[in-house]
Order: C-alpha cells, then sequence, then structure tokens
C-alpha cells in the first residue's frame, strides 16, 4: 500500500507516531523566568522544543510578552502635529522609526486633523469630468483616492451623464 494510505489509516485509528512530551514542573518554571527577557527561539533551544509548542505552552498558562510603550518625545510629538495634516501616517511613521498604527494612535488620541481641503483647480477640474469619466481615472488625473472623488462628487451634487457605463 502507498505510504500516504498507511498513514491514514493508522491517523483514522487514533495512532500516533510521535510520543506527546509532557511539560515537566523545571520546564514551566523555566519558561516563567525566561519569558519575559528571551526570545521564542532562544527559549526553544534551551528547552529542546519547537517554538510554537513553546508559545502554545505560554499561552496556556497565561504568560505572554509586553512590551513597554516607547515614549513620545516632545520633539517628536511636535513633528507629528506639524507633519500630519499634509503627509500620511505611514510617511510619519518611517520618519519617526515608529509603526504606522502607533502614529495613526497618537495623531487620534492628540484628535489631529488631515488637511483635507481642495483647491478650486481640483474642485474645478471634478465638475468638468465626474459625468462623463470614470472615478479611477479622476483619481489618477486629481491626485486624490477614488473614495475621496465619489465622496467630494457626493458632497457637491455631482451625477454622471445619462448612460454613462462603468468599466468593469
Amino acid at each position: 500500500r502507498p505510504l500516504a494510505a498507511v498513514r491514514q489509516k493508522a491517523y483514522d485509528m487514533g495512532m500516533r507516531t510521535k510520543v506527546r512530551r509532557l511539560w515537566s514542573d523545571n520546564e514551566i518554571k523555566l519558561l516563567k523566568e525566561l519569558h519575559p527577557k528571551a526570545t521564542i527561539q532562544r527559549i526553544a533551544e534551551t528547552l529542546g522544543r519547537n517554538p510554537c509548542t513553546v508559545s502554545k505552552k505560554a499561552r496556556q498558562i497565561g504568560i505572554r510578552k509586553v512590551k513597554t510603550p516607547i515614549r513620545w518625545s516632545p520633539q517628536e510629538v511636535a513633528l507629528l502635529k506639524k507633519l500630519y495634516p499634509t503627509h500620511t501616517a505611514r510617511d510619519i511613521a518611517k520618519r519617526l522609526g515608529r509603526s504606522y498604527g502607533v502614529v495613526a494612535f497618537k495623531a487620534y488620541k492628540l484628535k489631529l486633523a488631515k488637511a483635507n481641503f481642495w483647491s478650486k483647480k481640483e474642485i474645478d477640474l471634478l465638475k468638468q469630468l465626474y459625468p462623463t469619466k470614470a472615478s479611477q481615472e479622476i483619481a489618477g488625473k486629481i491626485g486624490r483616492t477614488v473614495g475621496a472623488v465619489g465622496i467630494k462628487a457626493f458632497k457637491l451634487g455631482l451625477k454622471k451623464k445619462q448612460g454613462f457605463k462603468r468599466k468593469k
């Protein structure tokens, strides 16, 4: 019989090829000691176990790595306030060496708003193109997202011309 068929039959019968190694009290104690300061990979090597097994056991016994948040310096906050209205959170995150989520959350906590004004030229172009062009095409010409084009068109009360077909 093929090897795969034999393995499947053994599995169906509840047979296992590897013996599950139970965790000793000493291993659990060592895991608790090492977990806060060592990587999962390092702990796994020390215990002679698989990193996935180590992570799973840590979750089971209720321990997890707690990352201490890095405080924002006054200079970082000032830079965020200065750049946020005109730059993306991703650009600011790269510049500050922080994650996108941390920057976006800090901006939210500081109640910062994006400068989302439309110039007269952009609005005129939108009014001219919207009735006959696809929003995606307009977004490319104006330099805005498709969603921003749609929202602005709605706010301005713009409508597509009769018979306009969307491209698929």
